[in-house]
């Protein structure tokens, strides 16, 4: 839950809010399928599944998940999921991918050939369908990812209904970005509406998945999806996470949308390019401009920075495990993409068979004991009632970030070194009398002095 009660000390100029939205609402509506829609001012929001209160969410690659490239697989490691404590899977595109203008040799997995069959080289439907039955016995979620802006070349609505895709001037398809792959639907055609939201139907009528991931929602009309949500949610309890990061959908359809912007920020400060009063600015953004019951993803990779951008290593440095901490930390759900648990340190190829090397290490049990706090600490819950979010001023703006998450008696301080220099912390008057235990650590010896290398994090619970 991303509406907070800040302290008085973080402001941000109306100016310099208005300039933000205006600045990332151009940014990212930058194609055909705009949204007219969009309204600043708004109030409302989504009602939430109750498990999404304390969840974290774990993207799936299956072509790169193992040497199979199966559906099989990822139920095979389903318990040592469970036993990592994960709570949603999502899974990148499951359905069959096109073959005209394919890219690479095995194509993009959002070149979508087929919405309502799934990827022969992944299994059959009966193996996916056994991967949601295994899911759901284990307690946890699955959703899926689904491209409604785009579809391949060779897709039959290509041929049988060529009126529900975008034209160029000349008649011919239109392609969005450099994404030759693929062309581009044109939502002002009732026809594809009612197909999507069939189709999308049918996965969670027939074959019971809890919700979905839309790829570039930005680019799809919020009306579409205002209007498709609560018929979804008629069938069942659904999450719906949209890969974009405009505040107004969540008004009435999204459950969550990417925190790209500080994902970005958290880039820019392990390059020294920004610092911790851009984190700050961004959480007054947050509080301003999003409905009060948003729930936002943060995250330190995914699918698309670990391929384009680089590893969590190339572009957070020694500050790998202290962005960690706080994309668990902050109010939002956080993301762990597959094999970051297994100090992945390779940018994995996109259109081409390049398996992830599991291997044990420190990170796992890293993931792990941050996944406990997150489900059982309600300060860190999301989308309930009572809680706060307070950042706390110290004498190192730029430097060192400090906040506070309370809920029902409930309290977690996150406290974090974000510099290249080391730095004693004096932070009595701060915490005041409360007893808190170094998480980590489980010992309260530092009490409120904190010696904090650099790059170095504190993870207080109070007792």
């Amino acid at each position: 839950m991303r509406k907070s009660n800040f302290t008085a000390n973080i402001k941000l100029s109306l100016t310099l809010i208005l300039a933000i939205s205006l600045m990332i609402n151009s940014a990212c509506i930058n194609n055909k399928n705009s949204n007219p829609e969009a309204e600043a001012g708004f109030m409302g929001g989504v009602q939430h599944p109750e498990w999404t209160k304390n969840a974290v969410i774990y993207e799936v690659n299956v072509r790169q998940y193992s040497a199979e490239s199966s559906f099989n697989a990822v139920t095979n490691d389903l318990d040592r999921l469970n036993d990592l404590g994960v709570d949603i899977l999502w899974l990148m595109p499951v359905h069959p991918i096109g073959e005209l203008n394919r890219k690479g040799g095995l194509g993009s997995y959002y070149s979508v050939k087929d919405y309502m069959d799934v990827n022969p080289e992944f299994g059959t439907m009966d193996d996916f369908k056994n991967l949601v039955s295994a899911v759901h016995e284990k307690g946890m979620k699955i959703i899926i990812d689904w491209v409604p802006n785009h579809s391949s070349w060779d897709n039959p609505l290509a041929s049988e209904h060529p009126e529900w895709y975008d034209k160029k001037e000349d008649g011919s398809f239109f392609t969005p970005y450099d994404w030759t792959d693929v062309i581009q639907f044109d939502y002002d055609q009732k026809g594809i509406r009612d197909y999507m939201a069939e189709a999308l139907k049918f996965w969670i009528k027939d074959i019971d998945i809890d919700g979905f991931r839309f790829d570039v929602a930005h680019q799809i009309p919020v009306s579409f999806f205002d209007s498709v949500s609560p018929q979804l949610r008629e069938i069942k309890e659904v999450f719906l996470l949209a890969e974009a990061d405009q505040p107004f959908l969540h008004k009435k359809s999204m459950d969550m949308s990417y925190d790209w912007r500080f994902h970005h920020i958290m880039n820019e400060v392990a390059k020294g390019n920004q610092n911790v009063i851009d984190m700050k600015n961004h959480f007054a953004y947050v509080d301003t401009a999003y409905p009060p019951n948003s729930i936002l993803m943060e995250f330190t990779s995914n699918h698309d920075e670990n391929t384009w951008a680089g590893t969590v290593y190339e572009r957070l440095g020694p500050g790998v495990k202290s962005f960690a901490v706080l994309s668990f930390l902050l109010p939002g759900m956080p993301l762990i993409y597959n094999g970051q648990e297994a100090c992945m340190n390779k940018r994995l190829e996109f259109f081409v068979k390049d398996p992830i090397e599991w291997k044990e290490c420190e990170m796992y049990d890293f993931y792990k004991k941050l996944i406990h706090l997150k489900t059982v600490n309600q300060a860190l819950w999301v989308g309930v009632p009572g809680g706060s979010f307070t950042v706390l001023e110290t004498e190192y703006p730029e430097k060192i970030l400090v906040f506070k998450q309370n809920r029902n008696e409930e309290e977690v301080v996150g406290i974090f070194n974000f510099s290249e220099e080391n730095i004693k912390l004096n932070l009595k008057e701060a915490l005041g009398d409360a007893i808190f235990v170094n998480y980590f650590e489980n010992s309260s010896d530092e009490e409120s002095e904190f010696d904090l290398q650099a790059w170095d994090y504190r993870v207080l619970v109070k007792k």
